[in-house]
Parts: C-alpha cells; structure tokens; sequence
C-alpha cells in the first residue's frame, strides 16, 4: 500500500491530457466463463503499458465490485491511447476481438467505456489525508495553498482566497465556509 500523505494536496499534470474510464458489468454472475476472462485481458494490459513509459500511458485505478468492476486511466493524448487500442502487437486488439467473437450481443456481460480530453489548466483535484490517487498519482502532488486552496483556485477562476481557510486547511469560520474541496 502507498504512503499516506497527511494534509491537503493538489494533483496536478502539466499539459492536455485524457481521461479514459472504462468497466465491466456482469449480468449473469453465475456464467463465470463468460465475464472472468475480462479481467484478467485489462490485468494484463495495465501490466503491458506500465511496462513501456513510452506508451503515453500515466496511470491507473481500478475498483471493483460483485457485479461492476471500473478502471480510469490517464494518458497523455488520445492520439496515445488511440494507437495502443488499435495496435495488432498489443494486449487490447486480441482481446477486444475475442470478446466481439466469444460473447457479441449478450445480456451476460457488458464492457464499456467513455473518454474525455482535458485541456490544461481545466481540472481541479484535492486529496485529504490520502496515498497517491487518481490525477494525483497519474500527475504530481502539491501542497493545496495557495491558489490551490479552493476548487475555484486550483481552476484559475480565483487565486483560491475564495474560503476561508488557512494554508493549513483550517477552517477560520466555519459560518462562512462551504467549498470544503
């Protein structure tokens, strides 16, 4: 398990970049044949991309449960993630086929994904008393002070003065307080 970081830190990443969050859910549990080797296709293409640094892939999460199983990925550019799936040498182009060929239309399994591209500087992530997490583990980790002190800062619309909170992440007045992240 990674370090925690006790405080408030901002996740930060230079540049555009991609958000891809995909999952699986699994209809019919009991057809386990069907579903299980969805998984163990995404295991091993993670363990391909982290493998290559120059794939353009930053990072991963993954959480699951009984029936929904979801991975958000981060990459440097859709151009990146476009030419992995698509690559005949790589991990998803068999796997993908394999799927449209073993399962097609089903109600047994269902995978899914949705992509979105990030300009710089448009994006705001915080994260209380956590080990790297999602942007902030794809990205870099910075103190949340300053302009990184609000949501609002952190996105450029203020230079984060807009609560009143002390670098620390104490709440002067809680009365006046309702932007927590």
């Amino acid at each position: 398990m990674s370090k925690i970081h006790p405080g408030r830190l901002a996740g930060e990443l230079d540049g555009d970049f991609v958000v891809f969050v995909l999952g699986l859910r699994i209809h019919t549990l009991w057809k386990v044949h069907k579903w299980l080797p969805i998984p163990f296709a995404m295991n091993r293409m993670l363990e391909e991309l982290e493998a290559d640094p120059d794939s353009g892939f930053l990072g991963y999460q993954s959480q699951f449960g009984i029936r929904d199983h979801l991975y958000i990925q981060y990459w440097d550019s859709f151009e990146a993630l476009r030419a992995y799936a698509w690559d005949p040498e790589c991990e998803h182009y068999p796997a993908i086929g394999a799927f449209h060929r073993d399962i097609g239309p089903s109600d047994d399994v269902g995978i899914w994904h949705e992509t979105y591209l990030v300009d710089d500087q448009q994006y705001e992530a915080v994260y209380l008393n956590m080990q790297p997490h999602g942007l902030g583990a794809a990205g870099d980790l910075e103190p949340a002070v300053d302009r990184r002190k609000s949501a609002a800062g952190r996105l450029g619309k203020t230079a984060g003065d807009d609560v009143p909170m002390d670098d620390d992440g104490t709440v002067t007045s809680p009365d006046e307080y309702d932007d927590t992240l």
